[in-house]
C-alpha cells in the first residue's frame, strides 16, 4: 500500500509541475537565487533582525529610564514650544503654553516675510498676472487682521509697530495692483522699510517666549529638588533652527555646561515639529547605546558619535593623498565633549539681527 501511494503521488506531482497554466509563470518562472546570493542574504538578514531586537529592548530601556530619572522634553511648536516633564511613578506634566501674544507677533512677521516669496516668480513680468488672485485673497486676510488688532489683547506699546507692518503689507499689494506689475524696485523698497519693524516684533516675541520657559523650567527644577541632578532633557531642531536654538538654550541655563551632550541633548529631526513618542525613542536610544559603548569599547560616550567616523577620517586622508588633494576635515573632538552642539567658532561678520545695519 505504501509503495502504491508513492508511485501514485510521483506522477501527479510531476504532471502538475509540467502542466502549470501560463498565469502561474509570474509566480514560479525565472531562476531562483544562487548559493552565493542566498549566503549573502543570510548574513544581511542579521542586520534586519537587529532592528526588531533593538526595538523590543528599547521599550524595556525606556521603562527603566523613566522609572529612575526625570525627563524633560522641549519640543518646537508654532505656539512657541511644548514642554513635558516625566517623573518616576507620576503622570506626565505638560507646561502651559507661551502667552498667545507670541503667536500674534510671529504671525504678523510671517505675513510680511512671505510677500517677497509670493512676489518673487512674477517680478518685472508685466504680462504675468497669475499673482493677482493669491495676493487679493491675502490682502483680505491682512485687512481683517489689521481691523481687529486692538481687540487681540496685545500690549498697547507693541500695537503701533504691528499696525504699521500690516498697513505696509496692504499698501505694497495695492501698489502692485495699481501698477499692474510687481517690480523689483517695489519689492526692495518694501523689504527695506519693513526690516527695522520686523526686528522689533522679533525681539518682543523672543522676550515673551524666553521669559515664559525660563519660568517653567525654574519651577520644575525647584519641584524636582535633588532629583534634578539625575534628570535628562532633550530638545529637537531642524537644520535652520539648530544655531541659537531657543529651547535648548533655555534648558542649558539650568542644566549647566557639564550636562551638555550627557544629560542635555539637542536632537535633530526632519521637520520643525515632532512627537513625544519620537523624542523618547531617540533619547532612549542615545542613553541605551552608551551602555553598549562602555561594554565593547570601555567608553560610554563613543556611541554618541559616528562609530566608523574615526576610521573613515583616516580613510579620507589616505584617499585624498592618493588623489593629490589636501584633506579638509574639522578638528578631532574627544568622546564625551561638553561643547555646545552647534557652531561655536567666532569669526568676522554679524551674528545676530541686532548686529545687522
Amino acid at each position: 500500500m505504501t509503495l502504491s501511494l508513492a508511485v501514485w503521488a510521483g506522477p501527479v506531482s510531476w504532471s502538475s509541475a509540467a502542466e502549470l497554466p501560463p498565469y502561474m509563470n509570474i509566480v514560479v518562472g525565472g531562476e531562483g537565487p544562487g548559493p552565493a546570493d542566498t549566503a549573502r542574504q543570510n548574513v544581511l538578514a542579521l542586520n534586519r533582525a537587529m532592528f526588531g531586537l533593538y526595538d523590543d529592548s528599547s521599550r524595556v530601556f525606556r521603562r527603566n529610564i523613566l522609572a529612575q530619572h526625570p525627563v524633560i522634553l522641549a519640543m518646537f511648536s508654532g505656539a512657541g514650544g511644548r514642554f513635558i516633564l516625566y517623573r518616576p511613578g507620576m503622570p506626565p506634566l505638560e507646561a502651559p503654553s507661551v502667552p498667545v501674544v507670541y503667536q500674534l507677533l510671529k504671525s504678523i512677521g510671517h505675513s510680511t516675510m512671505v510677500l517677497p516669496v509670493v512676489a518673487g516668480p512674477h517680478v518685472d513680468k508685466p504680462a504675468e498676472q497669475s499673482w493677482r488672485g493669491p495676493m487679493a485673497a491675502f490682502r483680505a486676510q491682512l485687512q481683517a487682521a489689521l481691523d481687529g488688532l486692538d481687540k487681540t489683547g496685545m500690549r498697547d506699546d507693541w500695537r503701533p509697530v504691528s499696525r504699521e507692518i500690516l498697513a505696509s503689507n496692504i499698501a505694497f499689494i495695492d501698489d502692485c495692483f495699481s501698477k499692474g506689475v510687481i517690480t523689483f524696485a517695489a519689492v526692495k523698497e518694501f523689504t527695506e522699510k519693513q526690516g527695522p519693524r520686523l526686528k522689533k516684533i522679533i525681539a518682543w516675541a523672543a522676550e515673551t517666549q524666553v521669559a515664559h520657559w525660563m519660568g517653567v523650567v525654574g519651577e520644575w527644577k525647584t519641584l524636582l529638588g535633588a532629583d534634578w541632578d539625575k534628570a535628562y532633557a532633550a530638545s529637537n531642531t531642524i537644520y535652520v533652527a539648530r544655531q541659537n536654538n531657543i529651547l535648548f538654550s533655555v534648558l542649558a541655563q539650568f542644566f549647566g555646561p557639564e550636562a551638555i551632550n550627557s544629560r542635555l541633548m539637542l536632537i535633530e529631526t526632519i521637520s520643525f515639529t515632532t512627537t513625544p513618542e519620537d523624542m523618547l525613542q531617540s533619547l532612549t536610544r542615545i542613553i541605551g547605546d552608551r551602555t553598549v559603548g562602555a561594554l565593547f569599547f570601555g567608553n560610554s560616550a563613543v556611541m554618541d558619535y559616528e562609530l566608523m567616523g574615526g576610521n573613515a577620517r583616516d580613510a579620507i586622508v589616505a584617499e585624498a593623498g592618493k588623489r593629490g588633494m589636501t584633506p579638509f576635515l574639522p578638528p578631532l573632538v574627544p568622546f564625551g565633549s561638553k561643547q555646545w552642539p552647534t557652531l561655536i567658532t567666532p569669526g568676522p561678520g554679524p551674528a545676530s539681527l541686532g548686529q545687522l545695519p
